[in-house]
């Protein structure tokens, strides 16, 4: 029995599943996206990434000057990112 509730144990830590749901409301909102930061503001020497909002450096410094648009695509690289996580 505990080797099949390891089995289904999902891959993304709750935090990580708080940031995935944040992303599919903020993509779906036609006002400008709030920011991603989940305050843990931790790099990855690994990844290169926060390990909070799955954000590189540039996209965090980059934040307040960005458009909406460009908002919404950081936005989408989180979701992708969290994606690849799930499929590692």
């Amino acid at each position: 029995m505990l080797d099949r509730l390891l089995f289904l144990k999902p891959k993304l830590s709750p935090a990580e599943l708080r940031l995935q749901m944040a992303a599919a409301r903020e993509l779906k909102k036609e006002e400008a996206p709030i920011s991603p930061c989940m305050s843990v503001c931790r790099m990855s020497d690994h990844t290169g990434l926060c390990e909070g909002c799955f954000r590189t450096l540039e996209e965090i410094t980059g934040w307040g000057h960005r458009s909406p648009e460009t908002k919404r695509d950081v936005w989408r690289l989180i979701q992708q990112r969290l994606q690849a996580k799930l499929q590692a």
